[in-house]
Parts: structure tokens; C-alpha cells; sequence
């Protein structure tokens, strides 16, 4: 069986979308699927290519067991649409970038992350970039939210 690959977008690539890369990698590992999905992500913008994880992310990712330390910002091409099975935008302004960006015949395969988390939560992983400390710990809470939902949905969608 192929496996499936995801790919999780946000602005520069180096606060919400590494940090959902890494959650929702770390949930497979422990649920026994690693070896049956990829996962990346990557920027709409070009802002941050070749950077690491904002240092901010990466504190906060480390305090709940989550290592951002290899990753380096990369933008979203074209040839992203065709290769991954499911694209998961941040926020609403990813998601219609994405959307202006994305082929036609691949438009099916774009989501908004927080599709995936139980009712009641923000229907989009907030940018931290500008803010608090506080605004790195909901993103984390979020992103843990969603990957949750998304781990089910897959297991029901893909037989995983």
C-alpha cells in the first residue's frame, strides 16, 4: 500500500505549519502508523525559506515533548498539489491562497486543519507570531486538538 502524504501550510512555514508537522507525526509514531503516512509542511509565502522554526515555537513545542530543531522553512510549489493526498491550511487566508494557487483537478484535496477538531474550538490556528507567550501554548493546544481528530479521521477514511 502507498502511503499517504500530508502536507500542513501556514504564512512563512516556521511557527503553526512545522508545529502540526511534528505533533501529527509524533501521534502516528505512537499509534503504530509512521510508516504509513508522510508528513511535511510549508509556507504560502517565501518569507522565511531555509530558516528554522521560529525560536519561540520551538520552546514550546520542546516543553511538551515535541522536537522542531531539524526543520527549515520551505515555500509551497506547484508540484505540492500533485504529490501530497491532503493539504491542510492554518487559517482561512492559506486556505483560499492555496485554493488560487491549486489546480483544479487537485482542489479536493484542500482542508482547513481545524476541519478536524471538536466542536467548540476556533475554526483556525491563530497566528502567534506577533503575540504572547500565551498565543505559542493555544496554537500547541489547538494543533493537538486537530491532529487528535485528524488521527480518527484517517484511521476511518484510509483504514489506516
Amino acid at each position: 500500500m502507498s502511503r499517504l502524504a500530508i502536507l500542513m501550510v501556514c504564512t512563512g512555514n516556521i511557527c503553526r505549519s512545522p508545529t502540526a508537522e511534528v505533533v501529527l507525526r509524533q501521534k502516528m509514531e505512537r499509534a503504530g502508523l509512521a510508516s504509513r503516512v508522510h508528513i511535511a509542511s510549508a509556507g504560502t509565502h517565501d518569507y522565511h525559506v531555509g530558516s528554522p522554526a521560529d525560536e519561540r515555537s520551538t520552546h514550546h513545542a520542546r516543553l511538551r515533548g515535541y522536537d522542531l530543531a531539524a526543520h527549515r522553512a520551505r515555500q509551497v510549489s506547484r508540484g505540492d498539489f500533485e504529490r501530497f493526498d491532503l493539504i491542510l491550511a492554518m487559517d482561512h487566508g492559506h486556505f483560499e491562497l492555496l485554493q488560487d494557487d491549486c489546480p483544479p483537478q487537485h482542489r479536493g484535496k484542500l482542508r482547513r486543519l481545524m476541519e478536524f477538531a471538536p466542536p467548540g474550538l476556533a475554526d483556525e490556528v491563530a497566528d502567534p507570531y506577533y503575540g504572547g507567550t500565551q498565543g505559542f501554548e493555544t496554537v500547541l493546544d489547538h494543533i493537538e486538538a486537530a491532529c487528535d481528530g485528524l488521527l480518527a479521521h484517517l484511521r476511518q477514511e484510509h483504514r489506516l
